[in-house]
């Protein structure tokens, strides 16, 4: 017993239509129940098998595709791409396309600028939130001390607006 068509094209690096190709027109004889002896095919492949021509091997080999920056793209001897490669690559920004829009759907995804502004005024309402804050606990604050509330308003709120000052000089990116 031996392995599948499919494993056999891929222990020679073919497609298994080769394969199937090879066995038809009797250049590799499989075992009665259709497995393929890996040794006995190879020799066969090897004994029945012409190999290419100079010129197609060279340009078979200049035709592999390479991937550049996560697309797909391949080099021609003559420098321009084949029609399979615009439509590879054309599938490519497809899938791409698809891709994103599957996730805005699913809600995977947000609007940079919506994302922006609500980012924005959600730090405007922090901020405001804190400018509040002397005014609402310095008497409080006062009390509890023994010391003059305006005085204990006045630190409170410079203190504040200092940290906010240096708070609002942070400069984070937005990718």
């Amino acid at each position: 017993m031996g392995i599948s068509i499919r494993a056999y094209a891929r222990h020679r690096g073919v497609t298994d239509t080769a394969v199937h190709k090879a066995i038809r027109a009797g250049r590799v004889t499989p075992e009665a129940d259709g497995t393929i002896d890996i040794d006995r095919a190879d020799r066969e492949w090897a004994r029945n098998t012409d190999t290419p021509k100079k010129g197609t091997q060279q340009r078979a080999e200049s035709v592999a595709v390479r991937e550049n920056a996560g697309e797909q793209t391949a080099a021609l001897p003559s420098g321009g791409t084949s029609l399979l490669q615009a439509r590879t690559v054309n599938e490519v920004v497809k899938a791409q396309t698809n891709k994103v829009r599957l996730a805005r759907l699913k809600g995977e995804l947000v609007d940079r600028p919506q994302a922006i502004a609500h980012v924005f005024k959600l730090a405007r309402s922090e901020r405001d939130a804190w400018l509040n804050w002397p005014a609402r606990i310095s008497a409080q604050m006062a009390a509890k001390l023994g010391i003059d509330p305006h005085a204990m308003h006045v630190a409170l709120e410079a203190a504040v607006r200092e940290h906010l000052q240096e708070l609002g000089e942070l400069r984070p990116r937005v990718d």
